[in-house]
């Protein structure tokens, strides 16, 4: 049996391109990991996204229609992600469907078998969980392919939004959807970005380039990230990924759409 807290080898006949992760509190099960699976893991898990310091509370731009809400959608009909943990929050379409706010996923090497994270993000949002679905190695063990995540982490230990920004995309469709050759990511532009509540940061992309249809669910996909400072001075980031070139492929405007609703959140129970 595997320590609590420890990740779950995959399962004979390799895994999926990305994890999914429950960190729940007080909880001392352990569960095999598919795609859309999850670890439950206790609460002395080391966290993946370290939380800011709490010296201050976030401040709302003066160019924020919403004031110091940050529970209601800036876009009519969207949905709020939020990151409590790192006093972020952000709206995507109402065909998203929200993870909790203690749920992790990551990407990692396909050969290793500690499962190490290549790059992780909280609280996510995802399209289409089960956009695809397959069993490659016949197994019986069926795996799940959202079409796009999008989430937000920490950078402790980055020197600076501009080498987020940079780094993290080609890190995401790396691990997501290139893997295992480095070759086929593409880096995109890195550019200054402002969002709509006056966050100025950096936003990178990144996306692949002939990757084989060798399995059911193996696609060419991209990676956009926002990173900037939070008002405690603390770098972090929000990140999507999803499939390119397919059909439903999210448009890149609506990405940028979806960024541009980054704000500072504060929880009302810390009131």
């Amino acid at each position: 049996m595997q320590q609590a807290g420890t990740p779950v080898p995959p399962r004979s006949g390799g895994r999926s391109r990305s994890t999914v992760v429950a960190v729940i509190a007080a909880t001392a099960v352990v569960a095999a990991a598919t795609a859309t699976g999850f670890i439950l893991i206790d609460s002395n898990e080391a966290d993946t996204d370290p939380a800011p310091t709490k010296e201050t509370s976030p401040q709302a731009s003066p160019n924020d229609p919403r004031g110091t809400d940050t529970e209601t959608a800036t876009v009519k009909g969207w949905k709020v992600v939020v990151n409590p943990k790192q006093g972020i929050a952000f709206d995507v379409p109402p065909q998203w469907a929200l993870q909790s706010t203690d749920w992790v996923t990551y990407v990692s090497e396909n050969d290793d078998p500690d499962d190490t994270p290549l790059i992780a993000m909280r609280a996510p949002a995802y399209l289409k969980e089960q956009w695809c679905t397959s069993d490659e190695d016949k197994g019986g063990t069926v795996e799940d392919t959202p079409l796009a995540v999008a989430g937000s982490r920490g950078n402790n230990g980055a020197r600076s939004a501009e080498e987020i920004a940079s780094s993290d995309p080609r890190t995401w469709v790396y691990g997501q959807f290139a893997q295992p050759d480095k070759n086929k990511v593409r880096p995109g532009t890195v550019e200054p970005f402002t969002t709509n509540s006056g966050i100025k940061g950096t936003l990178g992309t990144a996306w692949s380039v002939g990757v084989k249809r060798t399995q059911k669910c193996a696609t060419n996909g991209k990676a956009f990230t926002f990173a900037f400072k939070n008002p405690q001075g603390d770098l972090a980031s929000w990140s999507f990924f999803g499939a390119k070139g397919v059909t439903d492929e999210v448009p890149d405007e609506t990405v940028r759409k979806i960024a541009a609703t980054v704000r500072p959140y504060k929880d009302p129970s810390d009131s």
